[in-house]
């Protein structure tokens, strides 16, 4: 039964660099091309974590090295990123639906996501973005009241909020897209962060978790799925050992037990969980997968991977 999909592609569909990007898009474009011959509706939301990176890195050697350009703001790189990969994931997935014969408009949009000012998460910034600075450097931003932590024996780093997004703000567009038939590519590295200032949109200095912003997309659009792809087949418990369990169908009330439990890392496993269930709890039928990539179609046909469900 053909269902209304958003799939979140983690950093494993995307790759680190530009040649292993559109390496890697080409195999992720299988994937989704696979999807929409099975009949789904997709939009495809996506990570930029070493892609804004690397963005943020080169703006900021720019402006150290030629006086007359001021630093690039954070929301501007998320922006720069959002482009750079929509543009390989759209092409890839053109020229694979061109491969099989198949007429499918695909559409990217550059997309903001509203956050809340008085987030918690702007009291404790813990997210490190940007090149690595020395301790010199970092107490000179530190004095300017930028947040700064040394980050793992390798140097300092600037970290900025990643705040709870609240509204997608292209959704009328995004909504329009989808029903025309368009697979949309969309909420990339979870939107440009944006204040809304009497009707104005201001960037944010912040990111938002991918996970949490495309669950809130799937709510709002009225998804029948949520496909959070990551590093493995299924959710485990007990993780690493001897007594690890992978888990194949989980209830909200099971998930929320094992988050209570500390059972999901809450680096990488955790946020994806916590996605998933708003998401499943939004809505009767309301269905999140965790998986792989390469295994997403088996996932959604109840073949593998682990589904939260109410």
């Amino acid at each position: 039964m053909a269902k209304k999909i958003v799939i979140a592609l983690g950093g494993n569909a995307l790759g680190n660099t530009v040649d292993e990007q559109r390496e890697a898009v080409a195999h992720t474009a299988e994937v989704i091309v696979d999807l929409i011959a099975e009949g789904h509706d997709l939009i495809v939301t996506h990570g930029n974590g070493p892609q804004v990176g690397m963005i943020q890195n080169a703006m900021d050697a720019l402006a150290a090295t030629h006086h007359g350009y001021g630093a690039v703001p954070l929301p501007t790189s998320v922006a720069m990123s959002q482009g750079y990969i929509a543009i390989d994931l759209q092409n890839a997935i053109k020229y694979e639906l061109k491969k099989r014969g198949m007429d499918k408009k695909v559409s990217s949009i550059i997309s903001q996501t509203l956050v809340d000012p008085a987030d918690e998460a702007f009291k404790n910034p813990t997210k490190p973005i940007g090149s690595f600075m020395t301790k010199e450097e970092a107490d000179k931003l530190i004095a300017q009241g930028v947040s700064v932590v040394e980050d793992s024996g390798r140097g300092y780093r600037k970290v900025v909020a990643s705040p709870m997004p609240l509204r997608i703000c292209e959704l009328g567009t995004i909504r329009t897209l989808a029903e025309a038939g368009h697979v949309v590519i969309t909420c990339g590295g979870g939107g440009i962060p944006v204040f809304d200032e009497g009707g104005k949109l201001v960037g944010a200095e912040a990111v938002i978790d991918k996970d949490n912003a495309s669950s809130l997309l799937a709510r709002e659009i009225g998804a029948d799925y949520l496909v959070i792809l990551t590093a493995v087949e299924k959710v485990a418990i007990n993780f690493g050992k001897e007594n690890q369990e992978w888990l194949s169908d989980l209830s909200i009330d099971q998930a929320k037990q094992y988050i209570s439990e500390e059972q999901f890392a809450k680096g990488s496993m955790l946020p994806k969980v916590e996605a998933a269930i708003r998401f499943a709890e939004s809505g009767e039928g309301r269905n999140a997968l965790i998986t792989l990539l390469e295994k997403a179609k088996e996932g959604i046909n109840g073949e593998t991977g682990t589904v939260i469900h109410k």
